[in-house]
């Protein structure tokens, strides 16, 4: 693992879990339509597949990721990996072990690969307020911190929302505090590494 290049979607999976159910119900539809034009069995062959393939789509692939975070967790446990910090994002989990230097990754769209590397390997960490607007105009949507591992950027989100708030809004300050906090992690195991 530490020295895999980091891969922050495995391509097959995010097209698998895509395409699969539209492929699932393409095929029940064409055998609905060719072998019961009527009755009971063409409605159980139009409605299951597209029932399964929506509860596939809105909850298969957060159980899939909860899941693999367990397990990854267990291995750094067993491997006797010093969890200094952990941070979840909403597609993406960061485990700092300070006192040896290293860093472990798990990805929403690659959940069967984890990742414990040298933090040796960040090149560069910082923070984004994603501040936009000037005056009284200044918001933000979204704060994250930033860091760049095996020239990949890799960007997790402290606070999100669907709306701009004020920079000086107890949301936008908890996201910038939170984000500032894992960039002086990352930094300290960086220069703990070997």
């Amino acid at each position: 693992m530490e020295n895999e290049k980091i891969k922050k979607i495995n391509v097959l999976y995010l097209l698998g879990y895509i395409f699969v159910p539209i492929l699932v119900c393409a095929l029940c539809y064409t055998i609905g339509v060719m072998f019961f034009p009527k009755g009971t069995m063409a409605v159980i062959l139009f409605m299951v597949p597209t029932f399964a393939a929506v509860i596939w789509w809105c909850f298969a692939g957060r159980f899939i990721y909860k899941r693999k975070q367990k397990e990854f967790e267990r291995q750094l446990d067993e491997d006797k990996f010093e969890r200094n910090q952990t941070f979840y994002g909403s597609g993406n989990m960061v485990v700092v072990d300070i006192k040896h230097g290293k860093i472990g990754l798990l990805f929403f769209w690659n959940p069967f690969e984890s990742y414990v590397v040298s933090a040796k390997k960040v090149s560069k960490a910082w923070v984004d307020d994603g501040k936009s607007g000037a005056g009284v105009f200044a918001g933000s949507g979204r704060v994250s911190f930033l860091f760049k591992i095996d020239d990949i950027k890799v960007r997790i989100n402290t606070f999100t929302s669907n709306q701009r708030w004020r920079m000086d809004s107890e949301y936008i300050l908890t996201g910038i505090s939170k984000a500032d906090m894992m960039v002086q992690v990352l930094e300290e195991a960086r220069s703990k590494a070997k």
